[in-house]
């Protein structure tokens, strides 16, 4: 319930992508919100006000004479105890009646009218060319230097058949982009790295040495850093999960893998997270060929060799960004996780008991640092991630 009690105004102008609006109106609610539909005369040529007041379970307003309202002011109205207003789809017209202030409808009169603390969201979606038209750019850049924030345009196929930008983004990128819009942008600017997931050592092409990590709080990590403002890149590695929105993700298996790709990509970063259940030993003598049984030999002889240490190594250099770790433990949490800290030399470091936690959708994490430590009692993980990226970015400004 990412967005429980929150009221959005969700504008529609004309055009194909409108179906994609009922689908985001679904799920808004689904996230807690509670959804204001308003449609100009176009978007009614598309999909019928019908249909979004039984998604939204609110009336649909679309003329800025409603008698419906006691003083015929829904532009008024309508935004006053709105936590944000979102225009989608936002044609290419609308775009330009926002641009040079035009109120000529209800919807663009409501947006212009609307209270200087209740932000404007706007998914453009029109065909390539008139994405591409400089008029067009030229209104865009308005927008932007008057504070309204563009969600997307997105590239690829349109519903004329052409192939471009100009492309409306998914309902599940629009949800990403809003939850975010609605987090307080505590690393904005920054570069952040993180690590997620397990690794996995191979004894031989088809076996292999791994844990029981999922990957899910380090993702959630990575989701929050992104929604805090930070460009984030996600060293992951073996996971069934989906890419967090708007993160750039590398993909490896092993813990070597893991430390090269770190390595590469650490410069100019101002903090680094390691989530990741990394494999402290690797089979030396992994085999090239799947290991058959033998009935005269049950046993198995595989010698190990020590990974690198990621999280010591990128703690050692002379630029090093802002180091944080993750300590999964079975037991004496406290000690060990004040000891490790020190170890690795870093000023924050975050512990939890790792068989209460692989696999999950909530946890508890512990925060050691020079002071001592302290606790983020039980939640789902991705509270717990926007919990731990706030009290990081505390720490970093101090």
């Amino acid at each position: 319930m990412d967005l429980a009690g929150k009221k959005i105004v969700l504008g529609l102008t004309g055009g194909v992508a409108c179906y994609k609006a009922a689908m985001l109106a679904r799920e808004l609610g689904r996230a807690g919100a509670s959804v204001q539909v308003v449609m100009t005369a176009a978007a009614t040529q598309f999909i019928t006000a019908v249909t979004m007041q039984a998604l939204t379970g609110n009336t649909v307003y679309t003329d800025q004479w409603d008698a419906r309202m006691e003083n015929n002011m829904p532009h008024i109205n309508l935004t006053r105890d709105a936590d944000a207003v979102v225009i989608v789809p936002c044609s290419t017209d609308f775009i330009s009646k926002l641009a040079h202030g035009a109120c000529d409808d209800l919807l663009s009169t409501l947006c212009i009218a609307r209270p200087a603390h209740v932000p404007l969201m706007v998914a453009p979606a029109m065909n390539v060319e008139m994405w591409q038209n400089p008029a067009t750019q030229r209104n865009v850049r308005q927008l932007r230097a008057d504070g309204i924030l563009l969600l997307g345009p997105d590239a690829g196929a349109q519903a004329c058949g052409e192939m471009g930008e100009g492309r409306m983004l998914e309902p599940a990128q629009l949800m990403e982009e809003i939850i975010a819009a609605f987090q307080p942008k505590v690393l904005a600017g920054r570069r952040v790295l993180l690590t997620a997931g397990p690794t996995f050592e191979p004894i031989d092409p088809v076996r292999g040495i791994t844990n029981l990590s999922s990957g899910k709080m380090g993702y959630a990590v990575a989701r929050a850093a992104r929604e805090a403002g930070a460009e984030v890149t996600l060293v992951s590695g073996p996971t069934a999960l989906e890419i967090p929105y708007g993160v750039r993700r590398i993909d490896v298996q092993t813990a070597q893998q893991m430390h090269d790709a770190v390595m590469v990509n650490v410069a100019g970063q101002d903090l680094f997270v390691a989530v990741a259940a990394v494999a402290d030993w690797r089979v030396a003598n992994a085999s090239g060929q799947k290991l058959k049984k033998n009935a005269d030999d049950d046993t198995l002889h595989l010698e190990f060799a020590q990974n690198p240490d990621i999280l010591a190594g990128v703690a050692a250099l002379p630029q090093r960004p802002y180091c944080v770790g993750f300590a999964a433990e079975s037991e004496n949490l406290e000690q060990y996780g004040a000891a490790k800290r020190v170890k690795k030399n870093i000023p924050l470091l975050v512990g939890n008991i790792g068989h209460q936690t692989f696999g999950r959708d909530d946890n508890s994490l512990t925060l050691f640092d020079e002071q001592g430590h302290t606790s983020l009692p039980r939640a789902d993980k991705q509270t717990l991630a926007r919990q731990l990226v706030r009290e990081i970015a505390r720490r970093m400004a101090s």
